[in-house]
């Protein structure tokens, strides 16, 4: 990347840490375009060489924040020897709370925020740096299990849905426990989820591992 595109890079980046800073603290609906570029320090006709709207601004963040947090958990696993599919999604569900614990307001944004068309936006649009989507990490993890499912999309969604959920107020307020307390009900439903929609005989998951080792 030239000094061009690296200082481009850098003021977009500029702006949607700004705008992201001012969302939480004012709110969506309390923050104007002068703020995100007052507290960017950069020129309001700028902004618009980047982004439409405020609008658009938002989404763009929902789409990279979402993807990151996909990806640094995909790349955690990477590194374990944990080959069933269920089991990786409880590794990713359990990495992606403890990112969630540790940042609040990034909790506090995706669940006021995330909706099935941003997400569907992040997973196919937003790439990371190794080039890619959280789409293809998420499509990797499925090839490798052996396991199939009709419309895999929906059941990623289904997961971080149930996890943005049940994370909320359990993380922020500890009702209606503790975000440890609740752990084992959501491991639980996230293996009937998977269980249920699987449709390959072939899958590798937890349970077949136990019946296959006691075979």
């Amino acid at each position: 990347m030239g000094k061009i595109e690296t200082k481009k890079e850098n003021k977009r980046k500029d702006l949607l840490n700004a705008a992201f800073d001012l969302f939480i603290s004012k709110g969506f609906h309390n923050t104007s375009i002068a703020d995100i570029v007052g507290r960017a320090g950069i020129a309001k006709g700028t902004f618009y060489l980047y982004f439409k709207d405020k609008t658009d601004i938002r989404n763009r963040l929902i789409s990279s924040k979402a993807t990151f947090l996909f990806r640094d958990a995909c790349l955690r696993l990477a590194k374990t020897d944990i080959t069933a599919l269920d089991e990786q999604f409880i590794f990713l569900t359990d990495d992606i709370l403890l990112a969630l614990q540790k940042d609040k307001s990034l909790l506090f944004f995706l669940s006021k925020h995330l909706s099935w068309g941003m997400f569907r936006t992040s997973m196919t649009e937003e790439k990371s740096p190794d080039g890619l989507s959280a789409r293809e990490l998420y499509a990797q993890l499925i090839a490798r299990s052996g396991c199939h499912f009709v419309n895999p999309e929906i059941i990623i969604y289904l997961v971080i849905e149930l996890v943005a959920g049940v994370s909320y107020n359990a993380i922020l307020y500890q009702e209606p426990a503790t975000i440890e307390e609740l752990k084992p009900y959501l491991h639980t439903i996230i293996r009937d989820i998977l269980r249920e929609f699987n449709q390959s005989e072939k899958c590798a998951s937890s349970s077949s591992i136990k019946r296959s080792s006691n075979g």
